[in-house]
């Protein structure tokens, strides 16, 4: 009996320790295909007990819209070579320019306010022109072919600005400033002046910004030596 209690001993550990590695097994697995079958059972009863959530992603699929929402246009932004000049005695010009080399400007306005007052304007760093149309007649036509504009300057109505067309004398003065973008100086009477004496200039690059047909605007573009001063240009049109 002693022997036969030995061998007991030594076999049912044995024997207990595979059966419960076995069961332990059998429970892992068995867990494991109960997991995959009841994700798979609650995919079919989410389908098939709820049939209106087909309804309802069809409905909020079709809600949203087709089209996209659109954006207010965005100002167009572009560098033109602007230049403000005008003898001692008389009034101010503005032209712009969008190739330097091309002596026809694109737009060249007369403006009634005298130089000497526009250079006083000037020494306190901040100059806003603003020409305003309100004609009724001129609405249909190109903000750049408007002929006459009511002239504010910081605010103070200063009479008129004239879009002109370039004499022979703005051609002149325009082919002796080609190869400078910007720069101020004073062009002798005769070189691109008419009799009225030296003409004094400010060439600079302004950035122009189109709003719309009816608004346009240029800002001067500071110089590194000089990043003080503050000039802009608006065209407004009202309907």
């Amino acid at each position: 009996m002693t022997k036969i209690d030995a061998l007991r001993r030594c076999i049912l550990p044995c024997f207990s320790a595979t059966t419960t590695v076995s069961s332990t097994t059998t429970i892992a697995t068995t867990k494991k295909r109960l997991s995959t079958s009841l994700r798979d059972d609650i995919q079919d009863d989410h389908l098939q007990d709820n049939p209106e959530n087909d309804e309802d992603s069809t409905t909020t699929d079709e809600s949203i819209p087709t089209h996209p929402h659109q954006a207010p246009a965005r100002p167009s932004k572009t560098m033109v070579i602007g230049t403000i000049f005008g003898h001692r005695r008389g009034h101010v010009w503005f032209c712009v320019q969008h190739d330097r080399l091309n002596t026809k400007p694109s737009l060249l306005l007369e403006l009634s306010i005298p130089t000497h007052q526009l250079v006083k304007e000037m020494r306190c760093g901040l100059v806003r022109i603003a020409l305003e149309c309100d004609r009724s007649d001129l609405s249909s036509c190109p903000l750049h072919s408007v002929p006459v504009w009511t002239m504010y300057c910081n605010g103070r109505k200063l009479g008129f600005a004239i879009r002109r067309k370039p004499t022979e004398n703005n051609r002149v003065m325009l082919k002796t400033m080609q190869s400078m973008t910007v720069g101020a100086g004073v062009i002798p009477a005769g070189l691109g002046s008419d009799g009225d004496g030296e003409l004094m200039y400010m060439r600079a690059n302004y950035e122009c910004v189109v709003g719309s047909c009816d608004s346009e605007s240029f800002h001067l573009i500071n110089p590194d030596d000089c990043p003080g001063q503050e000039l802009s240009v608006f065209l407004l049109r009202t309907r």
